[in-house]
């Protein structure tokens, strides 16, 4: 039933225009690497999803998943309320905002065990649009195409209340190269994170 699922979404995200370059099953099935990641995960947000990668092919795999996909583009955000109900997924969330002004909804805030994030953004900017969302003792799963450094984030990674981070390789058909960046949440995140719309990307922390 999962494969069959994973290829209807596959088929739903070429047949709607403007979401992926390249609709295909590898690159649905590529955020499949992050389940070896989720641990006891409950809640999970997927900041930036697009086609809903890999929020909801997560979702799929783990059905008990309480998934919250937040996307600021409002086509892409109407794709992810349609998949969703045309798959029959239950307890998918769609936050059509971004996360600079979703970081600090009181209901979204520090309210997930993880974060997801695929293609968002270099690390020091993804770090800030993302960890705001993770709970102290959770962590953030960032994919990268290839290993980037991560020395240039920890400055964002120390303000927002991050550890350290640990890169993993994950290859998959859709990214042969591909790592997975874990940073844990040991600290809330102050009250000033994330910065207004836009900031954090034209000046990155």
């Amino acid at each position: 039933m999962n494969d069959s699922k994973l290829s209807e979404l596959a088929r739903l995200i070429s047949g709607w225009p403007g979401l992926v370059a390249r609709p295909d099953l590898a690159l649905v099935e590529d955020g499949l690497v992050l389940l070896d990641h989720l641990g006891d995960a409950r809640r999970v947000v997927d900041v930036g999803s697009g086609a809903g990668l890999p929020g909801l092919p997560l979702k799929i795999e783990r059905p008990e998943l309480e998934v919250t996909l937040i996307e600021a583009d409002s086509a892409k955000a109407a794709f992810l309320v349609h998949a969703s109900a045309v798959l029959g997924l239950i307890g998918v969330h769609v936050v059509a905002r971004r996360a600079e002004e979703a970081g600090h909804d009181p209901q979204l805030r520090e309210a997930f065990d993880v974060a997801v994030a695929r293609a968002l953004a270099p690390l020091p900017v993804l770090v800030e649009l993302c960890l705001p969302f993770v709970r102290v003792g959770g962590r953030l799963l960032a994919q990268k195409t290839e290993r980037e450094p991560t020395a240039a984030a920890a400055r964002a990674i120390e303000l927002l209340g991050g550890a350290p981070p640990e890169v993993h390789a994950s290859p998959s058909a859709a990214r042969n190269q591909g790592t997975i960046v874990v940073i844990q949440k040991v600290r809330p995140t102050p009250a000033r994170y994330p910065r207004r719309a836009g900031v954090p990307a034209r000046k990155p922390l």
